[in-house]
């Protein structure tokens, strides 16, 4: 048995945000809050989707507190601003980070038994739909906008949540690659690589479906063709190959789940406020490797997918020609070669920015063996393994 969950519609195409409005008046929706971050208002990719409201008279108010990794005060800080505002739906404008703090003030809002944020942890019981989302996204990588799941640093302990709710997804996603190309190339680099992890752990992962594995393989075929070409220069074909290439990724690792390379990154976000695709492009070839032994077949077709020639190759030689592309489309792309060159972004002291260190890699490996996407990796794995990799990683 297997059960997907989409969006009710999706746009794409460079330019396709202009359709907003026309959704917004359809629906009978009368006020939005519209949520983004400070730096996408800075840059002037947020006044893009202002102008379409603006020209089609819609109502909004703007949440802009959101930090990279999101925090549970973001999230209650945001249904506070909702509440005041007395808007009936909200407008996603960003990456992850504002799509999960976006989908958490939904949630909370229609279940206020879940104000706390904390206990929706995992796959909470909520009862009611989330506020209606419209998502607009602007980074070429977390599929947000197409997932029900998002993820809230719980401050108090400092790791990350991962919450699984079908209640949270949008209604609509506008996939505008025009608003992706304002982001700069290191952030595109970093985000592509995080849809190149979830199109192969979603490809591999124990709940991978016949259904999903036709998305991922496409995806990767996307990533494999677009990323260089959308990093080095941002020309619109390569950006609109990544915009549905990360998107078709989420449509199958939503539904199947993922595995360890994402238990792995997220507490170098919660504690570290490491960018998760970067965190996910350093660790994903040196799991692929651990995980290879028990999806050799899936590897051959990971190969193929990323250009690679198997032809009479033996099973296992194709195989590790996997890996290797995963590692040179990162070095391409400039992703750092190690957890020793990512520096901390949380902590820094005299304007020095620090590096992690050895001796915080047990406290890593703690708090992914916990992480809920661990259950999902192909191989078994125990507290002993995650500390080797992240050795391995280091």
């Amino acid at each position: 048995m297997a059960r997907f969950i989409l969006n009710e519609t999706s746009y794409f195409g460079a330019g396709i945000r202009n359709e907003l409005s026309n959704e917004v008046k359809a629906r009978g929706f009368k006020k939005a809050l519209l949520v983004s971050d400070k730096v996408l208002d800075s840059c002037g990719v947020l006044q893009k989707v202002k102008d379409v409201l603006d020209k089609g008279n819609i109502s909004y108010e703007t949440f802009l507190d959101i930090k990279q990794n999101p925090t549970i005060k973001n999230c209650k800080d945001g249904l506070s601003v909702f509440n005041k505002a007395k808007a009936d739906f909200l407008i996603a404008v960003g990456g992850g980070s504002v799509m999960d703090v976006a989908k958490a003030i939904g949630i909370t809002k229609n279940n206020p038994e879940f104000e706390d944020v904390k206990s929706l942890e995992g796959v909470a019981p909520t009862k009611n739909k989330s506020v209606p989302i419209m998502a607009l996204p602007t980074t070429c990588g977390t599929a947000a906008e197409v997932t029900i799941n998002y993820v809230i640093i719980d401050e108090e302990e400092n790791r990350k949540m991962v919450c699984v709710d079908p209640k949270d997804i949008p209604i609509i996603a506008f996939v505008d690659a025009e608003l992706m190309a304002s982001m700069p190339n290191s952030l595109i680099a970093a985000t592509g690589m995080d849809a190149l992890t979830h199109a192969i752990e979603g490809y591999i992962t124990k709940g991978a479906h016949t259904i999903s594995d036709m998305f991922e393989y496409k995806a990767m075929q996307l990533i494999s063709k677009h990323l260089r070409g959308a990093v080095k220069d941002k020309n619109m074909t390569d950006m609109e190959g990544m915009s549905i290439a990360q998107y078709v990724a989420g449509m199958g690792f939503s539904n199947v789940g993922l595995g360890i390379v994402h238990s792995m990154a997220h507490p170098l976000g919660a504690i570290f406020d490491i960018p998760h695709g970067v965190a996910n492009a350093v660790l994903l070839p040196i799991v692929m490797e651990f995980n290879m032994p028990v999806c050799i077949d899936k590897y051959v077709d990971i190969a193929i997918a990323m250009g690679e020639k198997v032809d009479g190759l033996k099973k296992e030689d194709a195989a590790k020609l996997a890996v290797e592309a995963v590692k040179k489309l990162s070095k391409d792309v400039n992703i750092p070669a190690n957890l020793r060159e990512l520096k901390h972004i949380k902590y820094k002291v005299d304007n020095n920015e620090l590096k992690i260190k050895e001796e915080d890699l047990p406290r890593l490996s703690k708090d992914a063996l916990a992480d809920v996407c661990t259950g999902g990796n192909p191989r078994d794995v125990t507290l002993e393994d995650i500390l080797a990799l992240y050795k391995k990683a280091y």
